[in-house]
């Protein structure tokens, strides 16, 4: 294994749309890709957040300067590979240190094709991207490194904009599959797979519900020939504008009465479905130290996130439906901008959050959100458990 750390790797360069270059050192993967750059702010959870689906046609960095040194192992893992399609560190750790690592996070870099950069100074990279917002980039390493750098920009503004781009193809399961409940049964529930992860469905097979994972092609006749009793659209990657048959999809399951859960894309799309807008942040949140307060509680919760989009809604008041669902209310809303967190249907049993509740990586506070839901269902059907 190549030791990144400490200058024997072969040379790297970052380069953004803007022209704006850092130099640093091959690390994972050498090669080229390119991807819209933003950066998380987490300390730990390294490995959720690279196997997290909603990252993909994403090139993160990292704000915490030392990652690796835990390495990796398949429990922590919240799909079958990494997802982002490059990755950016200040100083990748030496060696690994945890009695649960079961290899290191260079060579898994390397097993899942990506390319990353790693030495240079992520904290200018980061002030950056607020002050200009997230754009396209590239890393470039091997025989692509030493391309003239005009030629480089050109190669970086020919990528795809994260506006308008539906990925939830990529990231989504093919064909149905079950998981089923692991406490007593209260129910079915369809899951939309957007990028789910697979925290998030074990959680709702800890409430008492048997799990059915759907694709995200799944039409709005198939969602409701499940005869679930309750649907669930998960987080995932991409434009929500561009996702026309999910809203479809979750306005059939809402006229239908099912009630609805949705988290992180669930959530844009919920907006979508009754009638409002979305719009693209200027460098989203992302990180597992992001304030939220509750509303309904005054609560203050700190959350895990990874979202660049937002539904366009004032944070105060009621707000009735262009889709004729009723009246809807922010529920969440964002303590450092005031973007909306949370949405809560005033009538019908449909509520959806923006942040990522199953806490992969991430502190805990707003668990209780499965609990909730579980009390929604149970309450749809005149039980209480």
């Amino acid at each position: 294994m190549t030791n990144t750390a400490f200058g024997s790797a072969e040379p790297a360069v970052l380069v953004l749309e803007d022209g704006t270059r850092f130099e640093g050192a091959a690390y994972g993967k050498t090669g080229t890709t390119l991807g819209e750059v933003v950066f998380t702010t987490g300390m730990s959870g390294y490995q959720e957040t690279l196997t997290d689906p909603s990252y993909a046609g994403q090139i993160v960095v990292m704000t915490a300067p030392h990652i690796g040194i835990t390495g990796v192992n398949k429990t922590d893992m919240e799909s079958d590979r990494i997802w982002v399609s490059g990755y950016v560190v200040r100083d990748p750790s030496r060696r690994v240190s945890n009695f649960r690592s079961e290899g290191t996070l260079d060579d898994n870099l390397v097993e899942d094709d990506v390319v990353g950069i790693s030495g240079i100074d992520t904290r200018a990279l980061t002030r950056h991207i607020r002050s200009a917002g997230s754009m396209r980039g590239g890393i470039f390493s091997g025989a692509d490194y030493s391309s003239d750098a005009e030629a480089l920009v050109a190669a970086v503004n020919a990528g795809e904009q994260m506006a308008g781009l539906s990925l939830s193809a990529t990231v989504s399961t093919t064909e149905n599959y079950t998981l089923p409940a692991t406490t007593e049964r209260i129910g079915s529930i369809a899951v939309l797979d957007l990028g789910v992860k697979r925290a998030t469905l074990g959680y709702l097979a800890d409430q008492g519900f048997d799990v059915i994972v759907v694709p995200q092609n799944i039409t709005p006749d198939g969602l409701l020939a499940l005869k679930t009793d309750a649907f669930f659209f998960s987080n995932g990657p991409g434009d929500p504008a561009a996702a026309s048959g999910q809203v479809e999809v979750l306005r059939a399951g809402l006229r239908a009465g099912l009630p609805y859960f949705g988290i992180c894309f669930g959530n844009q799309l919920l907006g979508r479905a009754l009638g409002f807008d979305t719009y693209k942040l200027p460098f989203g949140h992302r990180g597992i130290n992001q304030p939220v307060l509750d509303k309904a509680t005054g609560k203050v919760e700190i959350t895990s996130q990874n979202h660049g989009f937002a539904v366009d809604l004032p944070i105060e008041g009621s707000h009735e439906s262009p889709e004729g669902f009723g009246k809807v209310e922010v529920s969440h809303y964002s303590l450092n901008d005031n973007v909306v967190e949370g949405l809560r249907c005033l009538d019908i049993p449909a509520f959806s959050v923006q942040y990522h509740p199953e806490s992969a990586a991430g502190p805990h506070d707003a668990h209780y959100l499965f609990a909730r839901f579980r009390e929604v269902v149970l309450a749809g059907k005149g039980e209480s458990k």
